[in-house]
């Protein structure tokens, strides 16, 4: 694949706004077709850096007391909500035995108990497997500003930190077309989140699906400034994009007036969808979910087959007041993902739908007294009618210091490279070894991957 900033990409990403534009005056066909090989797959990201101490917890008597003496304080300000009595053990034998799940996820043990979660232990970004002794002696290549949120986010997503234009989940789309498995389409890639870096390829141009906050209303601003004939703007601007004299005003021209139609479509498909026949949560979360079980929902009349969907949850940076605010987020992480789950089994397409999490990183074993702090590898859950679940894949770390896995503090070494944990939902998705590897840059730098059984 040819890396380069194409002009597709350029005016893409520069009127990415306007997938939120409300653009009710126009109307467009539908180009309804049965996809019965349909697939998608939605990353829940969770942004500020989720603790994974607090969403998995040693449940042995011995392991348990000592997490709870490490976080005494913390513990002890949770109340009764941290007491190994409250905690869901995750199975009565093997792995995944020795550890639970806080109360307030019930609904993902729920779907762990029936086969259709799976839990991933440590995983994080890594150019090359790395243990304690490699990393305290620098004798490995580590990735670029560890610790750091935006960096971290954007290497979660990419592979590149800060600044970089395309994600794994944008690439998987590109690479999806490049097979024939898919087709180019305005719907390819969407994003009900903040961000988009993660669902944008350099062909794939994600769509905003916005799912609530602040809306640009392309009305109000033609109102303003014209005598309200949005028809004529729309219609002006496609004149331009036939027939101006200079390149950058035919594909501002062009790439606005397919924004406008990619609107009208959009809202004309999910002004008529189904009823999902389940209530979601009105938080951030449950509303984000929501409207991408009704593009779901819609998929014969998007009329694609693969589909690749970025959902952010925010507010994970624990550094203090943890004991008041995690609680609450992973309950709204709970309810979404359970009535999401509810939502594709309504419509029969639960074992075609895999949602997956991420965060920045995990955080600290040992707290600050009111919270903790920055991490690097962290637990995930992997949710799907194809997910070959009630597991644990991977190795969760003992909860004590200077283990094999230990970066200080509690700060867990990933044992599973992100690389790989995409790769086991792009092979899902139907992409080659040759794609995986275009996709993924650090892949080839580790031996087999432990999440080849996670996906049917």
């Amino acid at each position: 694949m040819t890396h380069f900033l194409n002009r597709r990409h350029f005016l893409s990403s520069s009127l990415g706004c306007l997938g939120s534009l409300a653009m009710a005056s126009f109307t467009q066909p539908s180009r309804a077709q049965e996809n019965d090989e349909y697939q998608a797959l939605v990353l829940l990201f969770q942004f500020g850096g989720v603790d994974c101490h607090d969403v998995v917890i040693p449940y042995g008597v011995g392991e348990y007391n000592e997490y709870a003496n490490i976080r005494s304080e913390l513990i002890s300000a949770y109340g009764s909500d941290r007491a190994r009595s409250s905690l869901l053990q995750l199975a009565s034998s093997g792995a995944s035995a020795g550890f639970a799940l806080p109360p307030e996820l019930s609904g993902i043990k729920a779907l762990f108990d029936e086969g259709t979660a799976a839990l991933v232990g440590n995983v994080g970004p890594l150019v090359e497997p790395t243990n304690r002794d490699s990393f305290s002696a620098g004798g490995v290549a580590l990735p670029p500003r560890l610790f750091s949120h935006n960096d971290q986010q954007s290497l979660w997503q990419s592979s590149s930190p800060e600044g970089a234009s395309v994600g794994w989940g944008g690439l998987f789309s590109d690479l999806l077309i490049g097979q024939g498995i898919s087709t180019l389409s305005d719907f390819s890639a969407l994003t009900t989140a903040r961000d988009r870096l993660f669902v944008t390829g350099y062909e794939t141009a994600p769509y905003t699906a916005s799912a609530g906050g602040l809306n640009l209303d392309l009305n109000d601003i033609v109102n303003a400034q014209t005598d309200g004939n949005l028809a004529a703007v729309y219609q002006t601007l496609r004149a331009q994009g036939e027939s101006a004299a200079h390149i950058l005003t035919r594909d501002f021209a062009g790439a606005t007036v397919s924004a406008f139609d990619a609107n009208i479509e959009y809202s004309s498909i999910l002004g008529g969808a189904p009823d999902l026949g389940v209530a979601f949560q009105t938080d951030p979360v449950g509303t984000q979910l929501e409207r991408v079980a009704k593009i779901i929902a819609s998929r014969r009349e998007f009329g694609i087959n693969r589909q690749i969907f970025l959902v952010g949850a925010y507010g994970y940076d624990t550094h203090s007041a943890q004991p008041a605010s995690l609680p609450n987020l992973h309950s709204r992480l709970d309810a979404g993902v359970s009535a999401f789950s509810e939502s594709m089994k309504n419509m029969g397409i639960f074992n075609r739908v895999t949602l997956a999490t991420a965060s920045d990183f995990g955080r600290t074993l040992a707290d600050n007294g009111d919270g903790t702090d920055h991490g690097w590898g962290g637990h995930q859950f992997v949710v799907g009618g194809a997910v070959n679940g009630g597991s644990l894949y991977g190795d969760i770390p003992p909860p004590s210091f200077e283990h094999g896995q230990d970066a200080g503090r509690g700060r867990l070494i990933p044992t599973i490279a992100v690389d790989q944990y995409a790769a086991s939902l792009g092979r899902w998705l139907g992409l080659d070894e040759s794609s995986l590897a275009q996709a993924l840059p650090n892949l080839g730098n580790f031996g087999a991957n432990p999440l080849a059984n996670l996906l049917l």
